[in-house]
């Protein structure tokens, strides 16, 4: 015998008006009985019939999430943030992967438009121009992205930035490399400049590496780049690339962080698993795709407040970063 939303109200001993709003409206129930109510619709297998509720309510109880690269790890954290804040709000998600390809995102919009309440953009690599068309078609919030007129979550590159070049200023590094991600990239663009800034005050100069595709191979390819430099230091755009970089490093007998101090940005979980541990620039990830949800479901009644949310970074040191010997890869650059 099916589960009705009337057994799921009975066994969590609420009316059968609140336990509908508590998977339709469910900023609009306490939280002591939202916690009942899905205690309950768990333990008797209940599931809201969506289509009937979409027919109701006029909204799918889905939302669209797309990324560029699923298999990026910057992204696992993102999405469990996301699904969690989603699960909260009575929705579900529906993820796909743009293959790191711009041309691909816009085709994608059009085809979940239909199927979702709004899509949730991850680091989207759409021109301006495409995302207007975007928004035309469905709700969005965006993921390390800032749009004149959409909201968006974003990693704002202080503190973390500035507190890692002070580190390796005082470890007496003086010029630091900074290998950049894609051309398109967003973030990348506001990490340039903070880092011209942060360098500018400091005294210190800097070189741009790149750019490269924010991939293993990326970072290999920026490793045979940051030979033919004098930097003593080198910022990588993001942890997957820094990692790839140092093994391609060492495999030249180049010495981590002995000649060269590694720096990388997101942290995620295998940063803190090799040997040297990768210093890195946290991101807060999970936090960023739940505030992304949150957006979305905020834009399903009224105006986003704030249209941007910058969530701060912080400088994680580990031993990938050493202090500066003054010769830098300059005596090694005949090897790349």
């Amino acid at each position: 015998m099916a589960v009705t939303l009337k057994d799921v109200a009975k066994q969590a001993g609420v009316s059968i008006a609140t336990a509908s709003r508590a998977f339709q409206r469910p900023e609009m129930v306490g939280a002591d009985s939202l916690t009942r109510i899905r205690a309950a619709a768990d333990e008797l297998g209940y599931s809201p019939n969506r289509t009937a509720r979409a027919l109701i309510t006029g909204r799918a109880g889905v939302y669209g999430v797309i990324v560029p690269d699923l298999e990026n790890p910057f992204f696992p954290a993102v999405l469990k943030g996301a699904q969690a804040r989603a699960h909260q709000l009575g929705a579900q998600l529906l993820i796909t992967d743009a293959g790191e390809s711009p041309d691909g995102e816009l085709p994608l919009v059009r085809t979940l438009a239909p199927q979702v309440d709004g899509i949730m953009l991850c680091s989207s690599r759409m021109d301006e121009d495409s995302l207007r068309v975007a928004a035309t078609l469905t709700r969005l919030s965006l993921v390390n992205r800032v749009s004149p007129e959409l909201p968006g979550v974003y990693a704002d590159p202080e503190p973390g930035i500035p507190a890692a070049v002070q580190h390796l200023r005082r470890l007496g590094h003086r010029r630091i490399g900074y290998v950049s991600g894609p051309a398109v990239s967003r973030s990348d663009q506001a990490r340039r400049s903070v880092i011209s800034r942060i360098c500018a005050e400091a005294a210190l100069e800097w070189v741009e590496i790149g750019p490269f595709p924010p991939t293993a191979d990326g970072g290999r390819a920026a490793a045979e780049a940051l030979l033919q430099t004098d930097a003593t230091a080198v910022l990588v755009y993001n942890d997957l690339m820094a990692l790839a970089m140092m093994e391609r490093l060492r495999s030249y007998g180049v010495e981590v962080p002995g000649q060269i101090s590694v720096l990388g940005w997101d942290d995620i979980p295998f940063s803190a698993m090799v040997t040297p541990g990768l210093a890195t620039i946290r991101v807060p990830r999970y936090d960023m795709g739940a505030r992304a949800i949150e957006m979305l479901h905020q834009g399903l009644r009224e105006e986003v407040e704030p249209l941007h949310l910058g969530l701060a970074t912080q400088f994680v040191p580990r031993g990938s970063i050493g202090r500066a010997d003054g010769a830098g890869l300059s005596a090694l650059s005949g090897l790349g």
